[in-house]
């Protein structure tokens, strides 16, 4: 069985990115052979990374933090990622890349996808992750899903979102093949 776990990347009141998780989600759960997790950034409310020793640290002690401690084990159980994140002045949130920078070995050797939305269709705070991504030994893959600005607005005005997230399935179905191809060949080198 593979685990992918889908991150929402924001927390603040009234958010979107619950919508696009939980519909990029479904399409993982129609997949044979996944195990398909929401992994809310909400549910694990992280501190600020002040650590003594950084997470790629050889040797550092343990994560003392409760909810560092079962995101911790949430990342290192799954096999790869779809982060789902807005796009906040040129990047991705602040909470997002916070709860990234506190894990280090447990992202390692897995694939990561992203959907995205706001300004730019969150293309550019994409960008800025897929370089994170990197340097955390993620393989970032190239299809994503964007998703345009008037399925955003849809959201805030009351109006139809799952109107405009079934005209991305093309794109969403394409970026879940990339990912699954990706995570089942790291998964399959990571245990030799």
């Amino acid at each position: 069985m593979t685990t992918i776990s889908v991150i929402v990347g924001s927390t603040r009141e009234g958010r979107f990115s619950e919508k696009p998780a939980r519909w990029i989600l479904q399409h993982l759960e129609k997949r044979g052979g996944i195990e398909a997790h929401l992994l809310d950034l909400r549910e694990f409310p992280m501190p600020f990374f002040d650590q003594p020793l950084p997470p790629a640290m050889p040797g550092r002690p343990p994560y003392e933090h409760d909810v560092v401690k079962r995101r911790t084990t949430a990342i290192g159980s799954s096999d790869g990622f779809i982060f789902v994140t807005p796009e906040y002045n040129y990047g991705a949130p602040a909470v997002l890349k916070n709860a990234i920078d506190w894990v280090y070995p447990e992202w390692n050797r897995k694939a990561a996808a992203f959907v995205s939305y706001d300004s730019a269709m969150g293309a550019r705070g994409v960008q800025q992750l897929r370089e994170t991504a990197i340097e955390l030994q993620v393989a970032p893959v190239r299809s994503s899903v964007n998703i345009p600005v008037a399925t955003l607005w849809a959201h805030f005005q009351g109006s139809d979102v799952d109107k405009g997230l079934a005209e991305l399935e093309k794109q969403a179905e394409t970026m879940i093949d990339d990912l699954l191809w990706w995570t089942t060949a790291l998964k399959t080198a990571r245990q030799v």
